[in-house]
């Protein structure tokens, strides 16, 4: 009975021994200020990462360890903390800020684009509209036509105008012109230009480039509406 009593006391006092002896080993490691801390005697990845308040897998992954591996550091040696990575990290955010700019930028491009497409086709569509609503009027005779697009020469007049002799046509004469190929136009006279200035018989019609016959020059049978 004796025996076994002092072979568990021995015991007991092994065990304290090597628990004592583990608690004075375990030493915080030494900060540096840098996002890095120097290893002391009995630290391990575990105490560090639990002593700076991160995961051992991010202390890993900071300092080029195998994450969930066996990390055998020594005394001395120096660990770089996850927080040395922040600017990195700034850098990238800011970077993708850029990339969301400059996508915004080419998406307000389109829309302008998109916007602009949209007034030619709808001064092409005002045009239609007044062709179905105007008829016949008193002929004028035949008359040689040419086209030109006003917003190529930086004005603004639009696209319902045509550029005639004055004297044949005044500003704010309202003509239907048959093209030769039966096109029907419907125009008011808005300006004079060299050609049709020079030549009684001729007429500058306003259209946008992108539907200015192939042909540019054609005769038509012009008519005064009343």
């Amino acid at each position: 009975m004796k025996k076994v009593l002092s072979i568990a006391l021995v015991s007991a006092m092994a065990l304290s021994g090597i628990l004592a002896s583990t608690s004075n080993t375990v030493q915080a490691a030494v900060n540096n200020g840098d996002n890095s801390v120097t290893v002391e005697k009995g630290d391990t990845y575990k105490s560090i990462a639990e002593a700076n308040g991160i995961s051992i897998s991010a202390l890993e992954q900071a300092n080029g360890r195998e994450v969930g591996g066996f990390d055998l550091i020594f005394p001395g040696e120096t660990i770089t903390l996850p927080g040395a990575t922040t600017t990195t990290d700034t850098t990238d955010t800011t970077n993708n800020t850029n990339t969301t700019t400059d996508t915004s930028a080419q998406a307000t491009d389109a829309s302008q684009q998109t916007q602009s497409q949209a007034t030619t086709t709808q001064a092409a569509t005002d045009t239609t509209s007044q062709a179905t609503t105007q008829t016949t009027g008193t002929s004028q005779g035949t008359f040689k036509i040419s086209f030109y697009d006003p917003s190529v020469l930086g004005s603004n007049m639009g696209y319902s105008g045509v550029a005639a002799n004055l004297s044949v046509f005044p500003k704010g004469t309202q003509l239907k012109i048959t093209l030769a190929d039966g096109t029907v136009l419907y125009r008011t006279v808005n300006d004079t230009g060299t050609f049709a200035n020079s030549n009684s018989q001729q007429l500058d019609v306003a259209m946008p480039s992108s539907s200015i016959p192939s042909y540019g020059v054609t005769t038509a049978s012009v008519e005064v509406l009343s």
